[in-house]
């Protein structure tokens, strides 16, 4: 339900009637495609709300709240327009696999950073799922500092990753760095991962968007909420609804860790949006005695979820071994995690 011809950068949200019929809302949507803007519908329990893009000097003057169904029709003045509270109310909820992230489920995501061989990978994943984690983490491509670094097994380390995932029943989580890569992993990962240095990538966000498997979208390390957001606007308005925030630090004049872990992004992302944000804490401290405290904080602040580095061997790790925990110590922290996570009314 899209028109190209877009005119202008305005927006509007047309909130429906809880009576409205599925007949008023073809028409409403109708009269938006033939005023050549864009139309997008989010179904909530009790009502439906359609937001629109198109030219603001034809949107503001066409009489919606004079069509059958509408109860209201507001401009929106935010630069991203769907991701926000304003186009949907109801927090969104993101299937991964049989795992449920947002609302009141709660994620725990974890594995290596990298798969770095078959017996590495399948310790990792046998470890994290016996201790009680959903989704297994691992990156087969590893956008690097240095063009020198590891940086990641390709395709055969997505192979090892869908073993794993049938051997242990967990959906994985894989990064993708490049546009024309999205088809590769999108046909093996459950979800798709853009890291931090590629938040700002919008090709690529892009592609992410046409396609079909959920997105877990990081926070740029220098960028701000909004940006964060718009970047996520990016994913969402080429028809991908079901994108995932992740908080992983961002880069302050600090230097006692490798980021700065804004634990306010959580709650200020529970009024601004919708979707779903989960806390990375191992890229964010960057040192495995800070991983549990900071995961502790973010079950506190009601995040949907956290993402763990957990190595068996983090002396001998090719990327981050510095901020992995051990499977002991993960088995330990996921006991803190429950009881919190039922404090905090979270469903794990």
């Amino acid at each position: 339900m899209t028109s190209r011809n877009m005119r202008g950068d305005g927006s509007l949200i047309i909130v429906m009637g809880r009576d409205a019929t599925d007949e008023d809302n073809r028409r409403v949507i109708d009269r938006l495609e033939a005023a050549g803007a864009e139309a997008h519908v989010s179904a909530g329990k009790s009502r439906t709300v359609i937001g629109a893009l198109g030219d603001p000097a034809i949107l503001a003057t066409l009489p919606w709240e004079a069509m059958g169904g509408v109860e209201s029709a507001v401009p929106v003045l935010r630069p991203f327009k769907f991701v926000s509270r304003d186009f949907q109310s109801d927090d969104t909820v993101v299937s991964v696999g049989d795992v449920l992230v947002g609302g009141d489920n709660f994620a725990m995501i974890a594995g290596p950073c990298a798969v770095e061989t078959r017996d590495q990978l399948f310790t990792s994943a046998e470890a994290v799922h016996s201790a009680g984690a959903r989704i297994l983490r691992g990156d087969a491509f590893k956008p690097r500092t240095s063009p020198y670094s590891f940086q990641g097994l390709g395709e055969e380390g997505l192979q090892m990753l869908a073993e794993a995932r049938d051997e242990f029943g967990m959906p994985f989580v894989a990064e993708v760095v490049d546009p024309r890569d999205v088809d590769l992993v999108a046909s093996y990962a459950d979800l798709i991962r853009v890291g931090t240095r590629n938040m700002a990538n919008f090709t690529l966000l892009a592609e992410l968007g046409k396609q079909s498997k959920p997105v877990l979208l990081k926070r740029g390390f220098t960028a701000t909420v909004e940006e964060w957001l718009n970047a996520a606007e990016y994913i969402y308005k080429e028809g991908n609804h079901d994108v995932i925030l992740c908080e992983r630090g961002i880069r302050t004049f600090e230097t006692s860790t490798r980021n700065t872990l804004d634990i306010s992004a959580v709650p200020v992302l529970a009024q601004l949006s919708h979707l779903p944000v989960i806390v990375d804490p191992s890229h964010s401290g960057g040192r495995r005695e800070l991983v549990a405290p900071l995961t502790r904080v973010a079950v506190a602040a009601r995040a949907h979820g956290v993402m763990i580095d957990v190595h068996a061997e983090p002396e001998t790790a090719l990327v981050d071994g510095a901020q992995a925990i051990l499977p002991a110590e993960f088995s330990a922290l996921m006991e803190d995690v429950r009881a919190l996570a039922g404090v905090m009314g979270l469903k794990l």
